[in-house]
């Protein structure tokens, strides 16, 4: 099981460091799955930078995965309607030469059982390695999910993409 976390301090940080390195990766002929937040996405002036879209891989599309709720409003912005959109995505665009699973966060809906849990699960019992990003709140849920497994990776995108690289067995992918 190849499983490496991205956990960076800064807000959107981890986001970047995992959008890059699957830019970097996909533009060196990798085959990728999963998602990756959209990081050119403008925010409007009233959503407290909260607004968050995802592009789902190897596609193009994207789905906004966060709601408005009103500006007095302090419940979750997440979208379960639109995770579960995304979930689907993903698998109906999953392919069986995926090199690398990428999910920019294991989030609240993964910590609680839901959202990409049995994607992540489906690729590592395909021996397909996963990247994903893990917070601090959501750290010990994944560990349990993981079984401790997993690797945490320095949060530099040159060496995520040598992990990357090795993990697919593709050191070869120097451009990369």
């Amino acid at each position: 099981m190849k499983i490496g976390i991205v956990s960076a301090e800064g807000r959107g940080e981890t986001d970047r460091l995992i959008s890059e390195t699957a830019a970097a990766l996909v533009a060196a002929g990798a085959r990728l799955s999963g998602i990756v937040k959209v990081l050119d996405e403008v925010q409007p002036e009233d959503s407290h930078h909260c607004d968050m879209s995802v592009r789902v891989l190897p596609t193009e599309r994207t789905i906004k995965i966060t709601q408005t709720l009103g500006g007095e409003s302090l419940g979750c912005r997440l979208n379960p309607t639109a995770i579960v959109e995304a979930v689907a995505a993903v698998a109906s665009s999953a392919a069986d030469d995926t090199e690398l699973f990428v999910l920019n966060k294991f989030g609240p809906e993964e910590a609680d059982g839901r959202g990409f849990r049995d994607a992540i699960a489906n690729a590592l019992e395909r021996d397909v390695p996963v990247l994903v990003g893990v917070t601090p709140a959501t750290r010990a849920a994944f560990d349990t999910f993981t079984a401790g497994m997993a690797e945490t990776l320095p949060t530099e995108t040159a060496e995520i993409l040598h992990w990357c690289r090795a993990a697919m067995n593709k050191t070869d992918r120097q451009g990369a």
